[in-house]
């Protein structure tokens, strides 16, 4: 049965402290299009810069394993996973997150105000087709404590097992077919948790600095530190709280029977990575064969000589490894002592020339334009570039990220902001405008 994508049909807001900064947090939730996906934006920082809720983006270290924090260089967003589970609970494709204060409300340590929030501001069914993962053979992960199976299964159900080896929390067993319904009713309000010796481990780590007995479980003998169990398993329950909103880092619902026990975010993580590898596996099977209405979210060099003009030495560009027709690409470009640019830009000490930099940019942006389907077969001219900043050198051996998101798009015309990283830091951004001609088309008065 087709499904269709949904979005809110108004913008809601939620403020509180965070669990672990203990600061003052707010975010707001506003509807997107059709195809946007999950996306968090740090307003309280300059210049504003999309964070997609992709397992791609995730910041483990942010995290430390207690929390879900996405990061783009040094902005990031953390404590995501109620949220999260909330929209992948409740069938939300498409959202824009506005957050201040880098991590979201703790509230009472569940989704439950989450998910009353958004469900009283209520849903919108919009003409893209839901795009769902459906699990055609077993898929597992594990170590030495842990074992994750995701197995074919007609709706998305979770079964949880939780053992501490009978230290502090008995052994607790929960399955759930994942439903708005159920989700509501059994899983949303159940609160975050840990040990004892935990909570005292994270004070001292700085982490923990929101929560107290009220909105976090600390278990000590079996029995929650001066609070009262909603559910007898209420941990069990709040494990597949977490496992539903990091599952939807995937950046679609699952439909399949995930079986799993002693496992947390860091293998969660995980199992959307191996997902995503074999998503990849099944692509590098039809390389080669591809046509331009074929070409998906990675790109090889030959998928992008298909879309671009330029060919050595300018095509700067050597794969796009996130693509988003019309809104976002992120590529990659290595640096090499064996650029023909090193032998005359300062050859005695060499740096890649800042204007390449912004056409490294640019041709990532010419991508997002050119895959468009009315865009297909044409050619992207410069037409400006504005608030461009060069931050850091960049150097033979550096590998460049290229993360082009697209402003605003007319009928022959786009405009996008552009930064490129190396590693964790950010090296360039600027704004570029194109014009898009037919191939045939005499040449508009532009630089490109």
């Amino acid at each position: 049965m087709t499904q269709l994508e949904q979005t809110l049909k108004q913008s809601v807001s939620i403020s509180g402290t965070g669990l672990h900064t203990g600061l003052p947090a707010r975010i707001t939730i506003h509807p997107a299009e059709a195809g946007t996906g999950i996306v968090f934006f740090r307003i309280d920082q300059a210049p504003e810069m999309p964070i997609r809720a992709r397992v791609e983006n995730v910041d483990a270290l942010a995290g430390q394993g207690r929390q879900t924090a996405l990061g783009t260089g040094e902005i990031k967003v953390r404590t995501i996973e109620h949220l999260m589970a909330v929209f992948h609970g409740l069938g939300v494709d498409n959202a824009r997150v506005e957050v201040e204060g880098g991590e979201l409300p703790g509230l009472d340590g569940s989704a439950m105000e989450y998910f009353k929030k958004i469900k009283e501001a209520g849903l919108v069914t919009q003409t893209k087709e839901r795009e769902v993962f459906v699990v055609r053979e077993p898929i597992f992960v594990k170590g030495d404590h842990y074992a994750m199976a995701l197995l074919p299964h007609p709706n998305f159900a979770v079964s949880y097992t939780l053992s501490y080896d009978g230290e502090t929390i008995p052994d607790q067993y929960v399955h759930f077919e994942i439903s708005p319904e159920v989700f509501e009713t059994q899983i949303a309000a159940s609160r975050t948790f840990c040990l004892k010796r935990e909570a005292e481990a994270l004070l001292a780590q700085g982490y923990g600095r929101g929560a107290n007995l009220q909105n976090t479980l600390v278990f000590d003998n079996g029995e929650p530190l001066e609070n009262t169990l909603r559910f007898k398993d209420e941990a069990a329950r709040h494990k597949v709280l977490d496992i539903v909103g990091d599952l939807y880092l995937l950046g679609r619902p699952i439909r399949g029977h995930l079986v799993t026990s002693r496992t947390g975010h860091r293998q969660n993580y995980e199992l959307v990575k191996k997902i995503r590898e074999l998503q990849k596996g099944s692509n590098k099977e039809k390389e080669g064969q591809r046509t331009m209405s074929q070409i998906g979210r990675e790109l090889n060099i030959k998928d992008i000589q298909k879309i671009l003009p330029h060919r050595y030495p300018f095509l700067l560009v050597d794969r796009v490894v996130d693509l988003e027709p019309g809104k976002r690409a992120v590529g990659i470009k290595n640096v090499t002592m064996n650029e023909h640019f090193f032998q005359g830009h300062f050859p005695n000490h060499p740096v890649m020339p800042g204007v390449l930099i912004i056409e490294a940019m640019a041709q990532v942006g010419g991508v997002v334009m050119l895959s468009m389907h009315d865009n297909h077969g044409k050619i992207a001219y410069f037409m400006s570039i504005d608030s461009a900043k060069f931050r850091q050198p960049v150097l033979p051996g550096d590998t460049l990220r290229l993360e082009v998101e697209v402003l605003r798009v007319r009928s022959r015309t786009g405009q996008c902001a552009g930064r490129a990283y190396v590693g964790d830091k950010l090296v360039c951004e600027a704004e570029v405008k194109f014009a898009v001609v037919d191939a045939d088309e005499p040449s508009v008065k532009t630089e490109g």
